[in-house]
């Protein structure tokens, strides 16, 4: 489904060169969850606006469905960390989430609004069409921001950070919704975090990225039971096994240790 092939982007402005992403290659299947982690500054924020044909690379290039990204592809939707800048405040969540269908050709108002309908009933929010956002709280506005990517009915989600400025308990819920999102619809979901315990609890695969200029440094299978729940999964021994073996990747990324570095993790 998705391809990232020999990706490359430097800044160069001011008398100043920056290689913040160098030569990354790795791909998504189809119907696939895969959590892009790595050390603060890295470029997994450059890396997902290049993906999603927000910012054009250096070099290398990206391909979804077979077809080269060369700007916003039709089968992709961005889900952005800062949902209070992402949503219109004078707009109603039921607007904010039509918005970009507008965009679609051939949509009649009538399947817009069915669409929205959808999206906000499947992210718990089917009586908020018509508030503003500035009347919900934080994690009720980023599961909007969560629907209107929804109702765009993308093949591809991007998700930029997304519940890095919610509290721990709404996080954990909107980590299940995300899960039960991807399996109910079927999605494709690349999602960037910097946080390794969730990384590992939503991923079917965990990509680990070395610091600036950043490579790949690791793909690591998560085999978890697909069913999984906040309380149990997280006190599993496989679950620390593979939280450690990631943090262990991380700060050895952090020293500048090329390889990755053997932590005697078990295979299952």
């Amino acid at each position: 489904m998705l391809d990232v092939r020999g990706l490359n982007k430097v800044y160069e402005g001011s008398g100043r060169r920056v290689e913040a992403v160098r030569d990354l290659t790795f791909s998504v299947a189809a119907g696939e969850l895969v959590c892009l982690v790595g050390p603060s500054g890295c470029g997994k924020t450059t890396l997902l606006k290049c993906v999603g044909g927000l910012l054009r690379p250096t070099a290398g290039e990206v391909v979804l469905a077979g077809r080269r990204v060369d700007g916003p592809p039709d089968g992709m939707a961005f889900v952005f960390q800062e949902y209070g800048r992402s949503l219109f405040p004078w707009m109603r969540v039921g607007e904010n989430v039509e918005l970009p269908l507008k965009q679609k050709k051939g949509l009649s108002r009538a399947r817009r609004g069915e669409l929205v309908a959808d999206a906000l009933a499947s992210v718990g929010l089917a009586d908020a069409a018509g508030a503003y956002p500035w009347q919900l709280s934080g994690g009720m506005q980023q599961r909007v921001a969560i629907a209107r990517a929804l109702a765009y009915e993308p093949e591809v989600l991007l998700m930029d950070e997304p519940f890095a400025a919610v509290d721990a308990q709404t996080r954990a819920d909107l980590e299940d919704l995300v899960r039960r999102l991807w399996r109910e619809r079927s999605m494709t979901i690349l999602f960037v975090t910097h946080d390794i315990d969730e990384a590992v609890y939503l991923g079917e695969r965990v990509v680990v990225l070395s610091a600036s200029p950043t490579v790949v440094r690791e793909q690591l299978k998560v085999d978890l039971p697909d069913g999984r729940d906040q309380v149990h999964t997280r006190v599993a021994p496989r679950f620390a096994e593979l939280r450690t073996h990631v943090y262990e990747q991380i700060q050895a990324a952090k020293r500048g240790t090329e390889r990755p570095v053997k932590s005697g993790l078990p295979r299952q």
